[in-house]
């Protein structure tokens, strides 16, 4: 019998076989993609408190995002396409779902717990649950089950405020828990993660977040650093340099690109240098201010 527990490899049997996209599953995948794409490009209401948003974050960064989203750093354009394939992946792995003969509920249902609203992904099985797609590298903390010490953009929050807020929907039957179904986007792995709910931290998460937001004035920053190197220089946490208000919480923000990626420095006491020379600065624009 189908269960939450037969998802992962119910999915993998089914992609064995032919002729599985029926004509309405087709249509549905079609539809489902194409809504979830067009909301992503609408123009967006007001912002406010979202369950999807309940990660651990800077007080400073999380007030500007509902009182002054105008300072928001904007998206570059490939962003957007990295969203859009997300949104593929969530509509696509809910039809697999459906072909594989499971029970797919409640799909986008809107939810709210103390005043803050959110929209989960769908109930399988009577089983809350929200799809993630992610790189290989961050696709092995859902295979390794690694989240929960490894977690900086607070999907377990999430999680959690999507368990709890659907707890008196008469369409979850398992209460205490919900599920992430992950796929590796770059290999096409899927993967089931059972989370247990944290009830109180999140009813506390969201109480100090809307005291937050309530305040007449922005809070103090408390965005993560850390030495780099041996130099004296300082650079944003992970969770910081992916902040769309960092440039707000660090006006003197320096960023630096590595063969990895730009590394955002809060403190320049010398320029960082590879085995070629000085590395180049950008600004936050990405254009080359310096390049040495």
């Amino acid at each position: 019998m189908a269960s939450i527990y037969t998802l992962e490899t119910d999915i993998r049997e089914l992609l064995k076989t032919k002729n599985w996209l029926t004509p309405s599953l087709q249509k549905e995948l079609s539809e489902g993609v194409g809504n979830r794409i067009k909301a992503q490009f609408e123009e967006q209401k007001k912002p406010s408190l979202r369950l999807s948003k309940m990660g651990d974050t800077c007080p400073k960064a999380l007030w500007h995002s509902i009182h002054t989203p105008e300072l928001a750093e904007d998206l570059p354009p490939w962003a957007h396409n990295k969203f859009s394939v997300g949104h593929f992946w969530e509509a696509y792995l809910l039809v697999q779902c459906k072909a594989a003969g499971h029970r797919v509920e409640g799909e986008q249902d809107e939810l709210q717990l103390n005043g803050v609203q959110g929209h989960r992904d769908a109930v399988i099985d009577g089983c809350v649950v929200d799809i993630k797609s992610a790189s290989t590298r961050q696709f092995a903390k859902f295979r390794n089950r690694t989240l929960e010490k490894d977690d900086p953009f607070g999907y377990l929050d999430q999680l959690d405020g999507y368990i709890v807020a659907s707890l008196h929907d008469p369409l979850v039957l398992v209460k205490d828990r919900g599920y992430f179904l992950a796929i590796d986007k770059q290999m096409g792995h899927p993967c089931v993660y059972e989370h247990i709910a944290r009830t109180d931290h999140v009813i506390n998460r969201v109480s100090t977040y809307k005291r937050i937001v309530g305040q007449s004035d922005p809070p103090d920053c408390t965005c993560e650093t850390t030495p780099i190197g041996a130099g004296g220089n300082i650079k944003l946490g992970v969770r910081a340099s992916y902040s769309a208000f960092k440039w707000t919480c660090f006006p003197q923000l320096r960023c630096f690109l590595y063969a990895e990626g730009p590394v955002y420095f809060s403190h320049v006491a010398t320029i960082p240098r590879n085995t070629y020379g000085n590395i180049r600065e950008i600004n936050k624009d990405g254009y080359i201010i310096h390049n040495y």
